[in-house]
C-alpha cells in the first residue's frame, strides 16, 4: 500500500504532466494553422508576402521580448496568476480570428496570441526543473513534443473544417475551443503548483554572462528553421503545383517527426552530461533535409520534411534541456532558459521575412533553403562549445576568461 505522503507527491506529480501537455498543445495552433490556406487569406485579405510574414514575426519577436519581461511579471503574479492571464490573451487573439475583415486585425490577433504564448513558454522550463528535478530531459522532451503535435493538428484541421462548409475564419476562430479548455483546467490545478520566482537581479546578471548570448544565438538560428517553415512550406509547395490537403499534410509530417525526435533524443541522450554529438546529429539531419528542399523538393519530399522535424524537434528539446544543465538551481536554471528563449525568438521571428525578401528578389524559395543550410553550419560551430566541463566557469559572474 502507497503512504498518504507518497500517494499525493505521485498525484501531484502527474497533475503538472497533464498540465504540462494540455497547455504545450495548444501553444502551436494559432502560428502554424494558417500555412496551409496562407494563399487563400493573403488572397481574400490583400495581403503582401510582407505582410502575411509579420503573422509569424511579430509573435515569435514577442515571445523574445516577452522572456525578457516574463521574470518580472511571475515574480509579482506567481505561476498560477501568470499562466492563466497568457492563456486568455491565447484564447482571445484566437476567438477574434472569427471576425476578421482585413490584414491589420489578423495580425493583431496573432500579436495577443504571441503576447500569451510569451509568458507560458518562459515560465515553462523553470515550472519543469522545479517539478521534475531528477526527469527534466523526458519531461523537456514531452512539453516540445506538445508543442510539435499541437501544431500538427492546427495545421491538419483547418483544411478539413474547410471541407464541412466552415470558412477559414471560423476554423481558425474553432481553435480557441481548446485553449479555453486549459485555461480552466490550469485555474483549477496551478494552485497547488510550487515554483520557484525569478528576480530581475538574476535577470540583469545572467544577461552579462556571454554564454546566454550564445544560447540565445544557437536557439534563434534553429528556431529560424522552424519559423520559415510553418511560414513558407505550403506556400512554396502550392507554388510547384501541390493542392492545399496535400501541402497540409506535408506540415503534419514536419510536426510528427518534430514530436517524436523531440521526445525520443533527450530520452536516449539523458545518462550523459555531454550533448554536444546529439546535438550535432540534429544539425546534420536539417542539413540533409534543407538540401533537399531546395534541389530535389518533389522527389521524396516527406523524406526531406521528416529529417527536417526529426532535426528541428530533437534540437529544440536538447538546447533547452543544455540550457537548464548549465545551473542546479530551478530558478537561475529556468530564467536562463527563459532569457535563451526571449532572444532567440527574436532571431527567429526575423527568418521568414528575410526568406520573403530572398523569394521577391530571386522568384523562389529556392534561397531561402540554402539560407537555412548555412546557418545549420554556424550553429554546429556553436553547439560544439557548450562543454559541460566548463558550465561551473562561464556560469560565474565574471566576464574575462569565458568560454
Amino acid at each position: 500500500m502507497i503512504p498518504a505522503a507518497r500517494y499525493s507527491q505521485l498525484r501531484s506529480g502527474w497533475i503538472i504532466l497533464v498540465l504540462i501537455v494540455l497547455i504545450g498543445l495548444n501553444l502551436r495552433p494559432f502560428l502554424v494553422a494558417p500555412g496551409p490556406i496562407l494563399n487563400t487569406i493573403m488572397s481574400e485579405l490583400g495581403m503582401t508576402v510582407y505582410s502575411a510574414s509579420l503573422l509569424t514575426l511579430l509573435p515569435m519577436l514577442l515571445m523574445g521580448v516577452g522572456a525578457f519581461v516574463s521574470p518580472g511579471l511571475q515574480a509579482a503574479w506567481g505561476t498560477r496568476k501568470g499562466m492563466c492571464i497568457a492563456l486568455m490573451l491565447l484564447f482571445l487573439g484566437s476567438l477574434l480570428r472569427t471576425w476578421v475583415q482585413d490584414g491589420v486585425t489578423l495580425i493583431f490577433t496573432a500579436v495577443l496570441c504571441g503576447a500569451g504564448v510569451a509568458f507560458v513558454q518562459s515560465a515553462m522550463p523553470g515550472l519543469i526543473k522545479s517539478s521534475f528535478p531528477r526527469q527534466v530531459a523526458p519531461i523537456t522532451g514531452v512539453y516540445s513534443a506538445c508543442l510539435m503535435v499541437g501544431g500538427a493538428l492546427g495545421a491538419y484541421s483547418i483544411p478539413h473544417l474547410m471541407e464541412t462548409g466552415l470558412s477559414w475564419r471560423q476554423s481558425l476562430g474553432l481553435l480557441a475551443v481548446p485553449v479555453f479548455i486549459a485555461m480552466l483546467v490550469g485555474w483549477r490545478y496551478l494552485a497547488g503548483v510550487q515554483a520557484n520566482r525569478p528576480t530581475m537581479t538574476q535577470v540583469r546578471v545572467l544577461l552579462h554572462r556571454p554564454r546566454t548570448w550564445s544560447l540565445m544565438l544557437a536557439f534563434g538560428l534553429i528556431n529560424g528553421g522552424y519559423s520559415t517553415l510553418v511560414a513558407w512550406l505550403a506556400p512554396y509547395y502550392q507554388s510547384l503545383g501541390w493542392e492545399r490537403a496535400t501541402s497540409a499534410t506535408l506540415i503534419v509530417v514536419l510536426s510528427v517527426c518534430q514530436a517524436l525526435s523531440a521526445v525520443g533524443l533527450p530520452v536516449l541522450a539523458r545518462k550523459q552530461t555531454d550533448r554536444r554529438l546529439w546535438l550535432i546529429l540534429t544539425l546534420v539531419m536539417q542539413a540533409t533535409g534543407f538540401c533537399g528542399l531546395a534541389l530535389w523538393p518533389s522527389e521524396m519530399a516527406m523524406l526531406w520534411l521528416g529529417m527536417c522535424g526529426a532535426g528541428l524537434g530533437g534540437s529544440f528539446s536538447l538546447i533547452i534541456v543544455t540550457a537548464l544543465d548549465h545551473s542546479k538551481a530551478p530558478e537561475e536554471a529556468g530564467t536562463l532558459a527563459a532569457l535563451m528563449q526571449g532572444g532567440g525568438f527574436m532571431i527567429a521571428g526575423l527568418t521568414p521575412w528575410i526568406v520573403a525578401l530572398f523569394n521577391d528578389m530571386t522568384g523562389s524559395f529556392v534561397s531561402g533553403w540554402l539560407l537555412h543550410l548555412g546557418l545549420v553550419m554556424i550553429t554546429a560551430c556553436l553547439y560544439w562549445r557548450f562543454n559541460p566541463q566548463y558550465y561551473d566557469q562561464v556560469m560565474q559572474p565574471v566576464v574575462a576568461g569565458q568560454r
